[in-house]
């Protein structure tokens, strides 16, 4: 895909393994402003991106490249200036505002930085939340396969307050899964965890991926958890600039001293 150098120069890029498989979620020229006149600021300039279905991509570049806003984009929760974003056939910019939240609640989870619990609910109630919401029944064979995996089984009727910071972002995790979304966007999902917690929750979003079949698009600024992806984006002045299959920490920490530097 040529140097760094050269892709800086480029409106967008499309990763190379998204050219023949088959697309979770994509990006067409997606623009975002924010403010006008000399209040302007361009949080992302035309990017192009697929996410490949069945894998774990991360998203990172420095403060202000416009990660958690291509994020939030690509996941309907904010409003783009320009563009097309599709999940799976579905072009969310179509959708109306009530049509945009169903698609959200049945088709998507999200797991954030803040765990976004609620604190009156127990673990269980927590994780079954969103299709209750929704008037789905649960299926009881993939929740309780959920839980397991994740190791809530003696957890479930605690509140938040009663669990470690791993063990809420554990249940939110089981709450992005139980509904089998098609993707979960995570932003920053071990950004208010320690090392050990968060590297057990970024092996529980592998897992989910390569044991369910899951579809995960993370925002981390953390070299070590993008090494859990398997492909990871670099973006920069709210441009898509690189790309990194198979990455490993230390070739992430290169990616990310050449975009810094």
């Amino acid at each position: 895909m040529g140097t760094l150098e050269d892709r800086s120069t480029r409106d967008s890029i499309f990763p190379t393994t998204g050219n023949s498989a088959a697309m979770a979620a994509t990006a067409t020229g997606i623009t975002k402003r924010y403010g006008e006149g000399n209040t302007e600021v361009l949080a992302l300039d035309h990017i192009d991106v697929g996410f490949i279905a069945s894998k774990l991509t991360a998203i990172m570049g420095p403060s202000g490249s416009g990660k958690s806003t291509l994020l939030h984009c690509v996941a309907g929760l904010d409003e783009l200036t320009e563009g097309e974003v599709r999940i799976g056939q579905t072009s969310i910019s179509e959708l109306s505002d009530q049509a945009l939240t169903l698609l959200r609640r049945e088709r998507l989870g999200f797991i954030f930085q803040s765990f976004n619990l609620v604190p009156t609910l127990t673990a269980e109630e927590n994780i079954l939340l969103p299709l209750l919401l929704g008037g789905e029944k649960p299926d009881r064979e993939w929740e309780q396969r959920v839980i397991s995996s994740l190791g809530l089984d003696d957890r479930l009727h605690h509140h938040p307050d009663e669990l470690s910071g791993g063990q809420q972002q554990r249940v939110a995790v089981a709450r992005a899964l139980v509904s089998k979304p098609e993707i979960i966007f995570a932003d920053e999902p071990t950004g208010n965890l320690d090392s050990s917690a968060g590297a057990e929750v970024l092996g529980f979003l592998r897992r989910a991926v390569d044991d369910f079949d899951q579809t995960v698009v993370m925002v981390t600024h953390d070299p070590a958890a993008a090494s859990y992806a398997d492909t990871v984006i670099f973006l920069r002045d709210g441009r898509l600039v690189d790309t990194l299959e198979n990455p490993t920490t230390e070739l992430v920490l290169d990616r990310i001293r050449a975009l810094e530097g």
